[in-house]
């Protein structure tokens, strides 16, 4: 039986660790994913998972559940993954060719295959190289709406509760991204 995020939350907030480590399963890859498209490092994208995860059980008690839990979950990454891109704006950017996307990720952000055309593996690994590339030359808001609508696969609602903006922000943020991507993916292809 699936039990619900709201379930785990209360019986997290009564001291059940097992509750809360079931909220680390079902979210963790998820949040990983999306904080790696961010930072684009993977150092600096776990440690912001873990304490995304460590800020949102310290304040189980000011989630309200007027979102989900994934979408207030991803609101505390976000705001993580904003501050460390602007420590980093102030350091030197890791090369694009030393980053690694995560075990998990889509073949086409340069995931791993099994059993697949190496020919077809490695156009498919070039393609998310410039996938990434193109994401990378978007602003913070720009990438997070693309990341949490065409990756992530969230609503309009949710991008709008987990960003803290209107729908109709979101809507422009998404439609000026698009054209971005879209310009800059002409550019690289």
């Amino acid at each position: 039986m699936d039990v619900s995020d709201s379930e785990l939350v209360e019986r997290g907030r009564k001291g059940d660790r097992r509750a809360l480590q079931l909220l680390v399963e079902r979210y963790q890859r998820r949040v990983l994913g999306v904080v790696v498209g961010m930072v684009r490092n993977p150092e600096d994208a776990r440690e912001i998972v873990q304490e995304t995860f460590v800020r949102a059980f310290r304040n189980l008690d000011s989630f309200k559940g007027d979102s989900s839990f994934y979408t207030w979950l991803y609101r505390i990454a976000f705001n993580l993954a904003v501050d460390v891109q602007r420590r980093d704006a102030k350091r030197t950017n890791v090369e694009f060719d030393e980053m690694q996307p995560p075990e998990d990720a889509p073949l086409a952000m340069g995931g791993r295959t099994q059993g697949r055309d190496p020919f077809e593996t490695v156009r498919n690994r070039e393609l998310g190289e410039k996938i990434f590339r193109a994401i990378d030359s978007l602003t913070p808001d720009h990438r997070a709406v693309i990341l949490l609508r065409e990756i992530d696969g969230l609503s309009y609602e949710e991008i709008s509760q987990a960003l803290g903006c209107s729908m109709g922000t979101v809507m422009s943020r998404l439609h000026y991204a698009r054209k971005k991507l879209q310009a800059k993916l002409r550019e690289l292809l």
